[in-house]
């Protein structure tokens, strides 16, 4: 247990020491890779705390919106699920209908108040969208970053071992070590942006498709709610 514990200890030390002992040029790919990774973990944490409340308030929402007995009614308690991108949405159609009420006494464009609800959901789906272009540009980019650092430290090493005259792996290993430090950097930076950008852009689209449906039910209320 000591000697395992030791050796990882030693590992620990030596990789420690490996990162020490890069040149400029790669010590900067791994600052710029430890950035993209901070970034990237601070838009996945963010949005998969945004995401989760959303899709909470839009069921919240959903059940308040199909037991009120009208528009007005929902309009009253709406801001207690401002969260939802379904309010969204319902404000921007519920505008719609009051302006067309106060100028003509009924709702006498559909059409107009179908096109508001579709840019409400336009501007809710870019909301949501935020900051995914991110973790995209870090899912692409960090993999060609670490492996520029890797073969700089690789030709590095090479021109060390040619200096030296020392034609052995013994000469050359600790110079390949350091240089393939930042191709597993760009990995770990990428992997985790390519894995929640992937997961999040099938949550928009169910977002998507959840306002879609909303848009339905809101027409169909507000049909009810002229035929009472």
């Amino acid at each position: 247990m000591i000697l395992h514990h030791a050796g990882g200890l030693f590992l620990q030390l030596s990789l420690w020491d490996l990162v020490q002992s890069s040149g400029p040029l790669p010590k900067a790919v791994m600052v710029i890779l430890l950035f993209f990774s901070l970034l990237s973990w601070a838009v996945i944490l963010s949005k998969w705390a945004v995401f989760r409340r959303a899709r909470s308030a839009n069921r919240a929402f959903l059940r308040a919106f199909r037991k009120a007995p009208g528009l007005d009614a929902i309009a009253a308690v709406s801001e207690q699920f401002r969260r939802s991108p379904l309010v969204v949405v319902f404000d921007f159609g519920y505008g719609e209908v009051k302006r067309q009420m106060k100028s003509r006494g009924s709702v006498t464009n559909p059409l107009a108040l179908e096109r508001t609800l579709q840019l409400g959901m336009s501007e809710e789906i870019t909301r949501l969208e935020r900051n995914m272009s991110l973790l995209a540009t870090t899912a692409t980019v960090s993999p060609f970053i670490g492996l520029f650092g890797t073969v700089w430290g690789i030709i590095d090493a090479f021109q060390q071992l040619g200096t030296a005259g020392a034609a052995s792996l013994r000469a050359v290993a600790p110079g390949i070590s350091e240089a393939l430090i930042t191709t597993a950097m760009g990995l770990f930076a990428a992997i985790p942006a390519a894995i929640f950008y992937n997961l999040f852009g099938s949550s928009i689209k169910e977002f998507g498709a959840r306002m879609e449906d909303f848009l339905l039910e809101f027409l169909n209320m507000l049909d009810r709610s002229f035929e009472g």
